[in-house]
């Protein structure tokens, strides 16, 4: 008699086995490459340092400066102590110190094999004397400068709360332009705290022009200007136009 027998319908499935135990093996590769990295990053200043013979002892000044000169390069590394080496020197710290400097806009430091710098300084340029004591570049950045450093004698003087600075350049290349037309000169606008406007001309007469619109009050110092009388020992000391017709007239002895 034939029996027949039953095959086995269980599933065998191979091969998965062994990948159960490589998943733990790989996040233990994973997190050595971690660590390894961490630990490269953590210490490769101090092995480039190790390759370091001798400390940075000399630079060079790239390009044209104005106001900045060797002098004031060297003070700046002075008081930041002895330098690194050629691998050590972290050359950021540099351009942050130099850019201390009140008058410098931005500086580059490279290091040149094996012991020196190449310094790149840009440089404000001013456009004005901005309240007597200090400068302001054309799109009214104040910065300060030495007064003795200035070459160009000839800046107009502007003043105003900083913010102002703007509003006061555009102000002063107006007026400028429209009094050099009718040949006079100004050599000064300022606004104070509270919005007053004044004018300054090349011999000193002061234009008092108040808060807000000053276009029509200049314009009236035009048309009467010609006609104040002026006696021999006396000068116009300054014309004050924040009347709505008319202006008063200071005189003081010569």
């Amino acid at each position: 008699m034939n029996v027949l027998k039953r095959k086995s319908t269980q599933n065998v499935r191979y091969g998965e086995a062994p990948f159960k135990y490589l998943i733990p093996f790989r996040l233990l590769i994973i997190l050595a490459c971690v660590g390894m990295g961490y630990f490269v990053y953590s210490n490769w200043q101090d092995w480039l340092e190790r390759f370091d013979s001798k400390p940075i002892t000399a630079y060079a000044l790239v390009g044209k400066t104005e106001f900045t000169d060797y002098a004031d390069v060297h003070d700046v590394l002075l008081k930041m102590g002895t330098l690194k080496g050629f691998w050590g020197q972290d050359v950021k710290s540099i351009q942050t110190q130099l850019e201390t400097l009140p008058w410098v806009k931005g500086a580059v430091v490279r290091k040149i094999w094996p012991n020196r710098l190449s310094i790149w300084l840009t440089e404000y340029t001013p456009v004005a004397i901005w309240n007597k004591t200090e400068f302001v570049t054309k799109d009214g950045t104040v910065f300060q400068l030495p007064m003795d450093r200035l070459k160009n004698q000839t800046l107009p003087y502007l003043g105003g709360p900083d913010y102002q600075s703007s509003k006061v350049l555009e102000a002063w290349n107006q007026i400028y332009s429209d009094f050099k037309a009718k040949n006079l000169n100004v050599k000064g606008v300022t606004i104070d705290d509270r919005g007053a406007w004044q004018v300054t001309l090349d011999n000193d007469i002061v234009l008092k022009l108040g808060r807000g619109e000053w276009q029509s009050k200049l314009e009236r110092f035009v048309t009467i200007y010609p006609q104040i009388e002026v006696s021999e020992n006396k000068r116009i000391d300054y014309v004050d136009l924040r009347y709505k017709s008319g202006a008063a007239v200071g005189m003081v002895e010569k």
